[in-house]
């Protein structure tokens, strides 16, 4: 089962990217690519898009299928809806991180990491990071069967507790995310496949503030980690 914290680094991950500039001729390299789509997201401010997530446990190898919509604004605000099956609500306001799942009548609220202390995902996701700097980029073995792709590999210089690795699968022609696939050391996968995505929309910053519903238990990061 995913935690909220896990959903919201992964999360994390899932935003980090979201469309390339034109491609240029010849093809480029993994790592030249992987610079490309820093510099595409250097001029973002802003980004939407709805989103599928499918996730596949490496032990039960069960799968699980979600459906939301999400809206991210730098510096580290974003929000994540999930709208099917269940209801779920992750909201990251610059500060605090809450992870709402009106089901469990439950607020799970956890600290923005520093950006000392977060994973390479968030730090991209919140300006800091750099993915020539924080990844070895490659072709993958196995890239993904879509035509009119180009799939980028990333692994993580430092070694990171909620991945081992990272898919990018990118138009060939726009360069636009498609998909971001993510795996874990236990053999778990999430892929969240994009569409829909507008850039530098001007959202504001009110999409990203939370109010705790009445009546809900609210739990802190470090009661969850006891």
């Amino acid at each position: 089962m995913i935690t909220p914290l896990r959903t919201y680094l992964l999360a994390a991950s899932a935003a980090a990217v979201f469309a390339l500039p034109p491609q240029a001729a010849p093809a480029p390299g993994p790592a030249e690519l992987a610079r490309s789509i820093q510099q595409q997201y250097d001029k973002v401010r802003d980004f939407s898009a709805s989103f599928e997530h499918r996730y596949r446990g490496g032990v039960l190898r069960k799968e699980a299928v979600e459906r939301g919509t999400m809206q991210v604004k730098k510096p580290s605000r974003m929000r994540w809806t999930y709208e099917s099956p269940e209801r779920k609500v992750f909201v990251a306001d610059g500060t605090r991180i809450y992870s709402y799942i009106p089901e469990d009548r439950q607020v799970i609220v956890a600290p923005v990491p520093a950006q000392g202390e977060a994973t390479t995902p968030a730090l991209f996701l919140s300006g800091h990071g750099s993915l020539p700097r924080d990844f070895e980029a490659s072709f993958p073995a196995e890239p993904d069967p879509a035509p009119g792709t180009y799939s980028l590999k990333l692994v993580p210089h430092r070694r990171e507790a909620e991945y081992d690795w990272l898919v990018l699968v990118v138009d060939r022609g726009t360069y636009r995310l498609r998909k971001l696939i993510t795996a874990d050391a236990q053999g778990g996968q999430s892929t969240f496949t994009f569409t829909d995505v507008r850039e530098n929309v001007g959202i504001p910053d009110s999409a990203f503030r939370f109010t705790i519903p009445r009546g809900v238990d609210v739990v802190t990061h470090e009661q969850v980690r006891r």
